[in-house]
């Protein structure tokens, strides 16, 4: 097992990459297929591979820059991904052993850190209760006299190790002391009072607890998320996205929470979905244009951008993309396009990019049986009531 040459290794490096992010983070989703790959048939040398690429992943990471949190976001998804690898890897308790001990080293050597997602999987790691109590009980001295002691304002690695152990290995009794006792009291440490309270099947006390740590250092994006999870975890996923889902699901972009929103709740319907975010930011709805058109939701998506700023690139892409296809939408959203730009809304628009709407416009434009005047109409009355400093702008797009 230790024989296998894999791929990806020479890859990692220590100081390997410079200071850009796009090359690790093709790396580590190469890595990632080729361990998923190998664990269809050999999920011992899978588990093996994981730790490995774990134990790489800081020195090789060392110097990237990941300010813009893509890296991160890249290698905490890597970290989910290879944990259930690692825990279904083997019964042999012997190399259980030695691979949790690699990958404490590692987390003890993560100076960045980039692994320390890993110390919240930690009882999952051990796969067993057994396992899991063990650790627990290697980590739990220091554990206590960190969080129980008034004047211990010392890190601890295996804090958040331990908590993860003795919930997996239902200890709930333990978790619930060190939390109530904490001297300090931080949300991360909160959150395992929460999932022990509705593993002993307390459901409504560890919302009601969820909700107590509301504060300035807790936003409602963390609160709703372990909230919902419960509620959905309890089959009352009506309940789950009336009072969480829209929250919940944020992500880096409107579309993108659009869709985890649709996708987690399928049973909703999607106009239903898109009605709901609309109103949650009313004075904002054309940044939900996108999410709209994916929907296929093409009348909504045209009401959306009427009287609400919106990306005009974005609406350029759906009048070139849509402007055979569906010619209608093509010529609204260009349309809609130009009176942004006009108005002062999109970064750097140059020239170029105003000659290239045009064109688009007027492909759509003949694929919705309009005549080249009516369009020149349209788009003279949206250059009428722009900024001055814009109508040249414009004008200069359409000879």
């Amino acid at each position: 097992m230790n024989k296998h040459k894999w791929e990806f290794s020479p890859r990692f490096r220590r100081d390997i990459f410079g200071w850009k992010s796009d090359l690790p983070i093709k790396r580590i989703k190469e890595a990632l297929t080729e361990i998923r790959k190998i664990a269809r048939k050999e999920p011992a040398l899978a588990a093996e591979g994981a730790v490995l690429l774990l134990e790489k992943l800081s020195p090789a990471l060392m110097h990237v820059d990941s300010s813009s949190g893509a890296l991160g976001s890249a290698v905490n998804k890597a970290i989910e991904v290879l944990v259930p690898i690692i825990a279904t890897g083997t019964e042999d308790a012997v190399i259980k052993e030695k691979w949790l001990d690699r990958l404490w080293q590692a987390i003890e050597d993560d100076q960045m850190p980039y692994i320390e997602h890993l110390k919240t999987f930690w009882g999952e790691l051990c796969a067993t209760r057994e396992l899991a109590s063990h650790w627990a009980d290697t980590f739990l001295p220091t554990t206590r006299y960190v969080m129980l002691e008034e004047k211990a304002f010392a890190t601890y690695n295996g804090k958040e190790a331990c908590l993860s152990a003795l919930y997996f290995s239902g200890r709930y009794d333990e978790i619930t002391e060190l939390v109530t006792r904490a001297q300090h009291k931080y949300w991360h440490d909160q959150r395992w009072l929460i999932k022990a309270l509705f593993a002993q099947g307390k459901k409504t006390e560890a919302i009601q607890y969820a909700h107590a740590n509301r504060g300035p250092y807790v936003s409602e994006f963390e609160i709703a998320e372990i909230c919902e999870d419960i509620l959905l975890s309890s089959g009352l996923h009506e309940e789950a996205y009336q009072r969480y889902g829209l929250i919940a699901n944020q992500a880096t972009t409107n579309l993108a929470t659009f869709r985890a929103i649709t996708k987690k709740y399928p049973h909703k319907d999607q106009a239903e979905v898109l009605d709901d975010l609309v109103d949650r930011d009313p004075l904002d709805k054309g940044k939900w244009f996108a999410a709209a058109k994916d929907a296929g939701l093409y009348d909504r998506a045209i009401a959306l951008i009427q009287d609400s700023p919106t990306d005009p690139r974005t609406l350029f892409r759906a009048c070139r993309d849509y402007a055979e296809k569906r010619p209608g939408f093509a010529l609204a959203s260009g349309l809609a396009a130009f009176k942004w730009i006009g108005l002062g809304y999109g970064y750097e628009i140059d020239q170029y990019e105003v000659r290239e709407l045009y064109l688009a416009l007027v492909v759509a434009a003949t694929h919705a049986s309009l005549t080249p005047e009516q369009l020149a109409e349209h788009l003279q009355a949206l250059i009428a009531i722009t900024p001055q400093a814009n109508q040249v702008f414009l004008m200069g797009a359409m000879r």
